[in-house]
């Protein structure tokens, strides 16, 4: 109730500065002759119009006068149609949802702008929301979608968590020159922390089959399943510990499933995430083997998994921690990272996580129901792996899209999907093609890499003659079809101007 009675009192602040502010312009009056007339200061009149401060009755009608209206009119929350739809975008709190601060942006910043031209930025919010609604973006996706930006616009790369790892790692006695085991973990959760671990609860539970893990706050209770394998225990202890070194409350308390009501608990997950992975797979060996390997004359798939292996037994995890270093300590920062899910019986493939660091890279923006380029190297391990006695495959590839000039040397390993039973994913990593990755990386001159055109999306796709295509180019015909549209009707204008 006290929150509620808060934002409620936040509102009236709100409405009343915002129709101080607009009868004050209607009167072609400055805030330094509003202060004039009533004997306020300008920076008290400003503050009451940015929903700060709400004067007491006395000053309200001092106002009322100075403004030429009266006071019922005034204090009322009624709006006219110019500020009644900030009203509505105020009411509807959506302001409180979006996290403005991680791209600092004040939220009073943002009523100023919509104050200014209230009618145009509701009809603009207002589209926002219909694009939301047809293509099903909920909460929780646009809060992931704001997350995204926070990492693209930060390179993935956050110094104070690498160092926070080291600090951590000093003060508990951990080698980070030495792969971690998943009892060095474990026992810093239960002797430090004071965890209680079970490995029996969920599995007694079939609507939890896909749960990893629930950590129960009352009692420190971790529940982990029994079905986890090492590298998803050890992933979901470096988690905990990050919660609890790094003194993180408001968390979300399920893995792989999560469910948040707030953007902050996203964050925070992203931040024992990142913790996580840094502990795992520390940023110093890591570089030293990844120049290492970059350095050798020619891609070898065995090489790269036994480089990941040196870390961790979970690819993605590795692939992800590289989103975080190649931008920051080889200055390879045009990259996109991409999780596909297959399941061979379906037939169909999903893109379930993608990531682009700087620039808006390709693969980006596929509509839902097209048909993924199936001369992806992360398409073709999906398709090969099943068929294969191989627990993973891994390769690389140089693609060249139809549609641009960029190249892209994409490294790719897929996987029996660790958390859905018949599924199979596929990670993929595309790393621009530029001088400096062909300085950096000695294995891109390698004339055994192999080499593909590629598109998107079939849909999308402009290849002419492509054995590996599911679905018909309907997008280019399309695009075809009004480009001779437009051709004619100019025609026209020609022979009858």
């Amino acid at each position: 109730m006290e929150s509620v009675r808060m934002i409620e009192e936040e509102y009236i602040r709100l409405i009343f500065g915002l129709k101080m502010r607009q009868i004050r312009n209607e009167k072609d009056l400055s805030l330094f002759g509003l202060a004039k007339k009533t004997g306020l200061s300008k920076s008290y009149l400003n503050e009451i119009e940015k929903g700060k401060k709400y004067p007491k009755r006395d000053k309200i009608l001092l106002l009322a006068e100075a403004l030429d209206t009266n006071y019922d009119d005034l204090v009322s929350l009624k709006l006219d149609k110019n500020l009644a739809p900030i009203g509505e975008i105020l009411q509807s709190k959506i302001l409180k949802e979006i996290p403005l601060d991680i791209f600092g942006i004040r939220e009073s910043d943002l009523i100023d702008i919509i104050a200014d031209a209230p009618l145009k930025v509701n009809a603009f919010i207002t589209t926002l929301f219909e694009i939301a609604k047809n293509y099903n973006l909920t909460r929780e996706s646009f809060f992931l979608a704001a997350l995204r930006s926070y990492q693209e616009a930060h390179d993935n790369y956050f110094e104070v968590y690498e160092q926070q790892v080291e600090q951590f790692a000093k003060a508990y006695s951990i080698d980070l020159n030495q792969k971690l085991e998943v009892n060095d973990l474990e026992e810093i959760l239960i002797e430090e922390y004071g965890y209680t671990i079970n490995n029996e609860e969920l599995t007694q539970h079939r609507e939890l089959d896909k749960l990893r893990s629930v950590f129960v706050p009352s009692s420190k209770t971790l529940l982990v399943s029994s079905e986890s394998d090492t590298s998803q225990r050890m992933f979901i202890y470096a988690k905990e510990i990050a919660y609890n070194y790094l003194q993180i409350t408001d968390r979300l308390y399920t893995f792989s499933w999560i469910q948040f009501e707030r953007f902050d608990q996203v964050f925070n997950n992203f931040v024992a995430s990142y913790f996580a992975g840094a502990l795992l797979i520390p940023k110093k060996r890591l570089v030293q083997s990844l120049k290492s390997f970059f350095n050798q004359p020619h891609f070898q798939a065995d090489a790269f998994e036994a480089l990941v292996a040196n870390f961790t037994d979970s690819p993605e995890t590795f692939y992800q921690r590289l989103t975080n270093i190649l931008p920051h300590d080889f200055n390879l920062k045009n990259l996109f990272f991409l999780r596909f899910r297959y399941k061979p019986e379906r037939g169909a493939i999903q893109l379930t996580k993608e990531l682009h660091i700087t620039n808006s890279l390709d693969p980006h923006g596929n509509e839902h129901n097209e048909h993924y380029c199936r001369r992806w190297v992360s398409i073709r391990n999906l398709q090969v792996l099943p068929e294969s006695e191989l627990t993973q495959l891994s390769d690389a590839q140089i693609s060249s899209y139809t549609h641009t000039e960029n190249e892209y040397l994409v490294l790719s390993t897929a996987t029996k999907d660790p958390f859905r039973s018949g599924y199979y994913r596929s990670i993929a990593l595309g790393i621009m093609v530029s001088p400096l990755a062909v300085q950096t990386i000695k294995f891109l001159k390698s004339e055994h890499l192999v080499r593909r055109t590629v598109g998107i999306t079939c849909e999308s796709c402009s290849l002419q003659a492509c054995e590996e295509r599911v679905a018909p180019a309907y997008k280019i015909e399309r695009d075809e079809r009004y480009a001779r549209t437009g051709q004619v009707v100019q025609s026209l204008f020609e022979k009858y101007k």
